[in-house]
């Protein structure tokens, strides 16, 4: 009996520390504590107190699940916790292939990567030619996945 309790409460515990600690493996850890405790009530109870273990561990999970996502949210701490407005953003003002034939200049040495300036917005470049100062002139012939290929400007 002893070993079920722990179980259940370790398995609780690490799923609630989830909230705090996200990326998945205390939840992954807390479902096991609680499928040990549930397999150890099979085991030393059969089958009818397996079964009344299996009912309490899941209705326990959705106990601590309601009071994580609806209660926390409304407390002080969860209105801290919790992300309420979305985050958006974009990763350039121009699509690279917009820029195709424009000059700007090297930001930072390329060497072969680096940062150029085109239109007053930064971004990352690749140079054909290899090794270019910063400051150099540059023109943009194409584009690879995020960032400019450039050559130097005669």
């Amino acid at each position: 009996m002893n070993a079920i309790v722990i179980l259940f409460s370790v398995g609780l515990i690490l799923i609630a520390a989830e909230v705090v600690v996200p990326g998945g493996i205390l939840g992954v850890l807390g479902g096991l504590a609680l499928l040990g405790g549930v397999i150890v009530s099979f085991h030393d109870y059969g089958l009818g107190g397996g079964l009344v273990a299996f009912l309490l561990a899941l209705g326990l999970l959705g106990v601590v699940l309601w009071l994580e996502f609806v209660l926390l949210p409304k407390t002080a701490l969860g209105r801290r916790m919790f992300l309420k407005s979305a985050v958006t953003g974009t990763s350039s003002k121009a699509a690279p292939e917009d820029l195709t034939g424009r000059t700007g200049k090297a930001v930072t040495a390329l060497a072969p990567t680096g940062y150029v300036v085109i239109d007053g917005q930064q971004n990352e470049a690749f140079s054909r030619a290899g090794f270019l100062e910063a400051g150099a002139t540059v023109k943009v012939i194409g584009a690879d996945n995020f960032r400019l290929i450039v050559t130097p400007e005669n």
